[in-house]
């Protein structure tokens, strides 16, 4: 009888640990939204959806936080793109969110003149979405660590593109093995870190780092280059020619973005 019990509780301590470590296995599922947009007049329009009706009604709607950011000054596409990122817990959560919008009357009445506009005053040109799933050793997005106003910060959004999905997938085990961990060292303090499910630019990875300002920005990027860790990493011969395109975007928050 005593064995019995030891074999019981040990099974029972063995499921325990077998599930816990599937919830510590769970990634969180990303919709990054890009609204192209052609005139200040669109701009304000999907600003006041983003702001009044859609963030609440995620908010209502189990999402923690929504990012909305917009191109710096700099940038070639500035006024022309408005980035929207939606972190979910689940597929499921994602595969029900719009369902839950379109029966929220709060959501219906507050985005109605984004919801209703008319086929000729349309409050955005077109809308690339992408979907994506958290790194498994970065499952979840996490707000930024930095404490100086938002509005000086440089969020920075890159998309590393793979000649193939086998050197793509070798890029991503160079993030997880250690390459999100220079970015951790150097405080750049990362939003997300993701493999992409369904896009445009296919195979791809994204991440977003934050960074205080564009001078802190760019004295990070020359400690990374120098970093050993970054030095020996780029050596190993798994983890050559694994990007064929780098596409950075540098951001800027809303004032009504959560992130």
């Amino acid at each position: 009888m005593k064995l019995l019990k030891t074999a019981s509780f040990g099974l029972f301590a063995l499921c325990l640990m077998m599930s816990l470590s599937l919830m510590a296995q769970k990634r969180d599922i990303y919709e990054l939204k890009t609204y192209h947009i052609e005139s200040p007049e669109q701009e304000a329009m999907l600003d006041s959806y983003l702001e009044k009706a859609f963030i609440p009604a995620a908010h209502r709607h189990g999402v923690e936080k929504v990012g909305v950011f917009k191109p710096i000054a700099s940038q070639p596409d500035a006024g022309q793109k408005v980035y929207v990122f939606i972190p979910f817990k689940s597929m499921n959560e994602f595969m029900a969110f719009e369902e839950k919008l379109l029966k929220d009357q709060t959501y219906l009445t507050d985005g109605d003149a984004y919801i209703n506009a008319a086929f000729d005053n349309p409050p955005y040109k077109r809308i690339e979405t992408a979907i994506m799933k958290g790194m498994s050793e970065h499952p979840r997005f996490a707000p930024s660590k930095l404490t100086n106003d938002k509005k000086e910060r440089v969020y920075e959004l890159r998309s590393y593109e793979g000649p193939t999905e086998r050197l793509y997938r070798q890029k991503v085990k160079m993030f997880n093995s250690g390459e999100m961990d220079i970015f951790e060292r150097l405080n750049c303090s990362p939003i997300f870190y993701a493999e992409t499910i369904a896009g445009a630019n296919m195979p791809n990875l994204m991440y977003m780092t934050t960074h205080e300002n564009m001078d802190v920005r760019n004295e990070h990027w020359k400690q990374f280059g120098v970093d050993p860790k970054w030095i020996e990493m780029r050596d190993i011969e798994e983890y050559k020619n694994t990007v064929s395109r780098n596409d950075t975007r540098l951001l800027y928050p809303t004032d009504y973005s959560d992130l």
